[in-house]
């Protein structure tokens, strides 16, 4: 079974990947992700957080003059919190990258350009065959709309990209009014990818002490189908890669993603959950699935449920959506 895939312009054996985790931090824990046959390894985000409080010695600054204001000190964790600092993070990417020999794809999360575009050009030095902009921005200023909120993306991937010559995915958030043109601006500043979506944690509230309880649960399968969605909506429409990342446990969901147009499906709570080996379970099952449906290789597959076998996208979500309503029945009342 050919399971080949493109994306980022990387030939990739098969599109099953981690995502960014953790998992990378250990250099025996990446080895077992390319032993279980992960097609790239997606590095974890290293913050702007960290960049610009290193860069600009904030940490002093901030020791300096906690007493001034003991909530805003506690907003974001010490520095000595984080598993790789900015330089480590860049060891971490050379040493991965001579570890494996799959694709190694990094990782930078923020929505300022301070300290992005300088380390950007260090992780491609580094080695990274590409590098992944983790766009996580919640607009809670009521002073800024939406459309500011897409040009500083727009400006903050026009500046990187004009900074580093490796393939550039952008990792989006589901919460956009016009997807689609946002991803069409995206493409025109040279993005080769998209990964859709990056998760907001969503904070709990401590009645007792009175403050917010960060909280951190593992996906589930059924966030998967707001990927599909999208996917499925973008497929064959935009240049760029579409990459799945959020409740891909098994095969079959990684089956639906490919389906709905991914060219790369990105792995994280189900390899959390059981180990790097289960890596090789879901590319065997996909292969499975594949030879008992007399598909001759995963490019048949990859986008047949798009919407574009749909004449018109609008109307054939309006009415799944009036089917919904009226097909739901009680029991039990």
């Amino acid at each position: 079974m050919d399971l080949t895939t493109e994306y980022l312009g990387l030939t990739l054996a098969h599109p099953l990947m981690p995502g960014a985790s953790p998992l990378v931090d250990d250099l025996d824990v990446v080895r077992r992700l390319e032993d279980s046959g992960a097609s790239a390894i997606v590095m974890h985000s290293l913050f702007e957080e960290q960049i610009t409080r290193v860069e600009m010695g904030a940490l002093e600054a901030r020791e300096s003059t906690a007493h001034l204001s003991a909530e805003a000190r506690g907003f974001f964790p010490p520095l000595d919190r984080y598993a790789l600092g900015p330089d480590a993070y860049l060891g971490q990417v050379a040493r991965i990258k001579e570890a494996v020999s799959v694709p190694v794809i990094a990782s930078l999360n923020g929505m300022t350009p301070a300290g992005w575009t300088r380390y950007a050009g260090l992780i491609e030095q580094a080695g990274a065959d590409a590098l992944e902009l983790n766009l996580y921005f919640m607009a809670t200023d009521p002073g800024v709309s939406g459309q500011a909120v897409e040009d500083r993306m727009v400006e903050l991937v026009r500046m990187v990209r004009a900074a580093v010559g490796i393939p550039l995915a952008v990792k989006l958030s589901p919460y956009v009014t016009a997807l689609p043109a946002l991803v069409k601006r995206l493409e025109a500043e040279g993005v080769s990818g998209l990964v859709l979506f990056n998760r907001f944690y969503q904070p709990d509230i401590d009645v007792e002490a009175l403050e917010a309880a960060p909280t951190l649960e593992l996906s589930r399968p059924d966030e998967l189908r707001l990927r599909l969605r999208w996917l499925a909506a973008l497929s064959g429409r935009v240049t760029p890669s579409l990459a799945a990342s959020g409740g891909v446990h098994t095969a079959v969901d990684a089956l639906k993603a490919v389906m709905a147009g991914a060219h790369a499906v990105q792995v994280v709570s189900a390899l959390l959950r059981h180990g790097p080996e289960r890596l090789t379970v879901l590319r065997d099952d996909l292969t499975r699935w594949l030879e008992e449906h007399e598909y001759e290789s995963l490019a048949q597959a990859q986008g047949s449920m798009n919407l574009l076998r749909c004449p018109d996208p609008a109307a054939f979500e309006r009415g799944n959506y009036q089917k919904i309503l009226q097909g739901w029945k009680r029991e039990g009342w």
